[in-house]
């Protein structure tokens, strides 16, 4: 992974502020954006990290974190992310191992918002994570 950006994605308010979509009527999802080298790590495996770090089965929620805006879904942005974002879902749906469905969307990127600096790197600014190189 070469950088990341935590913004929003998926609604109809156009540049929309963190406490906005927190609300929830923007219809955005809280989103990251992530740039990557294919040569250093292939789609499929940013797909596995995903689904290693979320629960997938949660419908409109992550954890303590309630509403639409924390659904599980994969904005792509092109016919191969997609391909390759159902086949993971139908791997996973089949492997037997969940006892819910998995409730992950898989939708075309639109427009995507980068929140305000200060939700970047959020879990470094809070010291929940090391800081990383060059911060």
């Amino acid at each position: 992974m070469l950088e990341t950006s935590v913004g929003f994605t998926g609604g109809t308010r156009p540049d929309p502020t963190y406490r906005q979509v927190c609300g929830g009527d923007t219809g955005h999802a809280e989103a990251v954006e992530v740039w990557f080298d294919p040569a250093r790590a292939s789609y499929e495996r940013l797909l596995a990290l995903f689904f290693e770090n979320h629960d997938p089965t949660q419908v409109n929620r992550q954890g303590p974190d309630v509403g639409d805006q924390y659904r599980s879904a994969i904005f792509f942005t092109t016919p191969q992310q997609e391909a390759a974002a159902r086949s993971a879902i139908a791997a996973l749906a089949s492997g037997g191992a969940r006892r819910r469905p998995i409730a992950t969307q898989v939708v075309p990127l639109t427009e995507y918002w980068i929140a305000e600096d200060y939700h970047q790197h959020y879990y470094e600014k809070k010291g929940l994570v090391p800081a990383r190189k060059g911060s």
